[in-house]
């Protein structure tokens, strides 16, 4: 299936909450610019109206016109209810997200991830919508040391972020079996890509290390810089989105979104500060070391066989090849 032509056939009615986040918005202008009808919701915790700003200027005055904009916080069930209204796909990506966030503050993450997800899939059952996805995470993997990680088998969560997002996959599976709502949760694997936010406490590796390079900053790595990770640029994670939400699925399901290899943070560090050469930023300053992060696991790589089987994924984006997409976009910013 070429989502592109999958989307042209026909125009429908998407909700993407978390619009004005970092996945979220990246969706909103994927499905503008293919002609679609968006609904979007945000209460701004971690999005910005900048992020919607930016996705304005990249359509057309008409495709804009088919954006309608709903300040809510899924917290509330009315606000779902009526976000749900008419709509076709919902792809829910309002959370709070961060494993550090869960650990300093695990009352308002579970009351977002838990009852903020329970919100969503009560109203978009209620609303029959035809399809439910939503962001899952690598970190229900947990503890299991077993790489490539594979859906079926997972240890003991390290976070109360993780238990959040494993809770979602249970009730996701539940509301499968008790009402007949299928829906398709995906675990993401450190997505990064253009509108990441690089500042404050929880900012993700990637744009908090190319904001510092940029600067002439430190670069702090957790632990030895030999922790890896399997980098997902977010084009690819935008088009997992939009096969899960046209497969045909008769039960709900789970699926790894990522590429399927590892980098280390130490392979990292490098390749962001060879990006920023190719654009004539040269970061002369070596790496710093700390300490382990609590809640981190080791390694983590992706098995995804089973969303190329069931949904027809198939990343474009290798990890250079996002970086070198997005560098233009973070020294812009700066």
């Amino acid at each position: 299936m070429d989502i592109n032509a999958a989307l042209a056939k026909a125009s429908h009615t998407w909700l993407v909450t978390g619009c004005a986040g970092f996945i979220g918005s990246n969706l909103v202008e994927v499905l503008l610019k293919a002609n679609q009808k968006v609904v979007g919701l945000d209460n701004f915790a971690t999005g910005h109206q900048r992020n919607l700003d930016e996705v304005k200027s990249l359509v057309s005055a008409a495709q804009w016109a088919n954006f309608r904009f709903i300040k809510a916080d899924i917290r509330q069930l009315t606000d779902c209810q009526q976000a749900c209204q008419g709509v076709d796909y919902v792809l829910h990506q309002a959370a709070l997200g961060s494993v550090p966030r869960s650990i300093n503050d695990p009352i308002t993450t579970n009351d977002t991830n838990i009852s903020g997800f329970l919100n969503m899939l009560v109203a978009s059952r209620d609303a029959s919508v035809k399809r439910f996805v939503y962001a899952a995470s690598s970190s229900t993997y947990g503890d299991h040391p077993a790489l490539p990680k594979v859906e079926e088998v997972i240890g003991k969560p390290l976070s109360p972020y993780a238990i959040t997002k494993y809770v979602n996959e249970l009730y996701a599976d539940v509301f499968s079996r008790t009402y007949g709502f299928h829906s398709v949760g995906l675990r993401y694997f450190n997505v990064f890509g253009p509108r990441q936010d690089p500042n404050g406490a929880y900012a993700a590796v990637i744009p908090k290390w190319t904001a510092a390079m940029i600067a002439g900053d430190d670069v702090v790595i957790n632990g030895d810089g030999e922790t890896s990770r399997d980098f997902c640029f977010v084009a690819n994670a935008v088009q997992a989105n939009i096969r899960a939400a046209l497969a045909t699925i008769s039960q709900s399901e789970v699926v790894n979104v990522a590429l399927g290899d590892r980098t280390t943070l130490n392979e990292l560090f490098a390749a962001i500060r060879q990006s920023l050469a190719d654009n004539g930023i040269v970061y002369r300053k070596a790496a710093k070391y700390g300490e382990f992060r609590p809640g981190d696991v080791r390694h983590s790589q992706a098995d995804i066989s089973k969303a190329k089987a069931l949904l027809g994924y198939a990343p474009e984006y290798r990890i250079l090849d996002g970086i070198k997409r997005a560098m233009p976009w973070y020294i812009q910013q700066q």
